[in-house]
């Protein structure tokens, strides 16, 4: 379902049982963490701890696994997983029920990109030596990294995530209504793999809605530097360009990177217009390590860095300003 302005709904896609009042949105409540960097757009951005480890500052980043661990949802009692998901759709429907017309809930599945050939080049030189020289280069004697493109390894992890996918949708997991992909090619094959052919709603035929927001930190590194808007259409004819998406890059600077808190700058204005314009609760966003970094701090999250392929669900709570 494509995004579009309009009264907020519930998850309609996805099961729902009443199963009566959950005293954990009271808690939540008074743990919603909110982010100093949204200021200047229309919503204050919060996120909602309690749903999932990643919240949980014992969960470690490096050994976590988010397919064993049903993308990471925290039960409650002895209740099968189907319910658990019931569970947590109720919550945040009524979530939104008492949020008002200036507060609203959605829960974002950030996924980051499966491995890039521009991954195993900066692990080949080092981190130092590839931010100093070869990130600067268009490739190296094994072939380009130009608009980086995935490697076998990153297909075969954008293959788990689709197994995970398949197996928690017959568990209950809502389905995303929206999805969103960053421009560069390695989110976009990324996606595809993983969602393409899913008994999913709007998987078949896949049609994410490509945000240039949603890039990877901008300038220099080639990897970084997107393809032409004709050349992507010709790869993926059947994804969506939001409106306004230029043919040729208008962000990539060679001589200059984007700093962290221009990134954080950007991935906020990302998420107001996302906000601001899709009324679905549920929604997919395949980027990249940078991007999701700064999600996470926009909305107050913990820190919580991705292996390539990896996926975070949070709970982000937007109040208009």
């Amino acid at each position: 379902m494509q995004p579009h302005c309009g009264k907020r709904r519930s998850i309609a896609d996805s099961p729902y049982v009443n199963l009566g009042e959950l005293t954990l949105i009271g808690i939540l409540f008074m743990h919603l963490i909110s982010s100093p960097m949204t200021q200047g757009t229309q919503f204050k951005f919060s996120t909602v701890p309690g749903f999932f480890l990643q919240d949980e500052p014992d969960t470690d980043p490096a050994t976590f696994d988010y397919v064993e661990s049903n993308f990471g949802l925290i039960l409650h009692g002895e209740a099968p997983l189907h319910t658990q998901w019931q569970k947590f759709i109720q919550s945040i429907n009524e979530l939104n029920n008492l949020g008002g017309e200036s507060v609203q809930y959605k829960v974002l599945f950030l996924g980051r990109h499966g491995e890039g050939v521009h991954n195993v080049a900066e692990r080949r030189y080092g981190t130092a030596a590839w931010d100093a020289y070869w990130s600067l280069l268009d490739g190296d004697e094994y072939g380009s990294w130009v608009d980086a493109r995935l490697t076998d390894i990153g297909r075969s992890q954008a293959r788990t995530a689709f197994g995970a996918w398949k197996r928690q949708f017959t568990e209950g997991i809502p389905a995303p209504q929206s999805y969103y992909v960053s421009p560069l090619h390695r989110t976009c094959e990324t996606a595809q793999i993983t969602f393409k052919g899913l008994d999913m709603p709007h998987t078949d035929p896949f049609r994410p809605m490509i945000k240039e927001l949603l890039r990877e930190t901008i300038g220099e590194h080639t990897c970084d530097l997107r393809s032409k808007a004709s050349e992507i259409r010709a790869e993926f004819p059947v994804y969506q360009f939001e409106p306004g998406f230029s043919e040729d890059d208008p962000l990539w600077d060679a001589h200059r990177r984007e700093t962290n808190e221009e990134r954080n700058v950007r991935l906020a204005k990302l998420l107001d217009d996302i906000f601001a314009t899709d009324e679905n609760i549920i929604l997919s966003l395949t980027a990249h390590s940078g991007a999701i970094t700064s999600i996470l701090e926009v909305i107050g999250h913990r820190a919580f860095p991705l292996q390539t392929g990896a996926v975070i669900p949070v709970v982000v709570q937007a109040e208009r300003r």
